[in-house]
């Protein structure tokens, strides 16, 4: 039972920071790069949480600099606060199945999932 506490330790630190990242930025940056030092070390199910990760940073990257261009517009601020929401929503469904130890079912995927 330790040895699962040990596994799943890395994941939701990385879901954590991400969180963190929406008050204080660059934050995630530490967490996409914890993610991508750990995946091929991690049990295949939480390579799975690596690959999710590892989008939901660079998706969400997408989202901001698309809503801070967009922003001049004021557009760009619904798409930030989308960002918001698709973030809070991603880890805290990621966190669910790390709880759960499952494997995530769509790490590939690109809205809430």
């Amino acid at each position: 039972m330790a040895e699962t506490t040990i596994n799943t330790t890395t994941p939701r630190i990385i879901y954590a920071l991400y969180l963190a990242g929406v008050i204080i930025p660059f934050v995630s940056i530490i967490g996409v790069i914890m993610a991508y030092v750990n995946k091929d070390d991690a049990p295949e199910w939480l390579q799975s949480h690596y690959q999710f990760l590892i989008r939901t940073f660079w998706i969400g990257h997408l989202y901001v600099v698309i809503g801070a261009i967009l922003s001049i517009i004021l557009i760009g601020y619904l798409v930030l606060l989308f960002w918001v929401v698709w973030i809070l929503v991603r880890c805290v469904k990621g966190m669910k199945y790390l709880d759960e130890q499952q494997a995530h079912p769509n790490p590939t995927g690109w809205i809430f999932l």
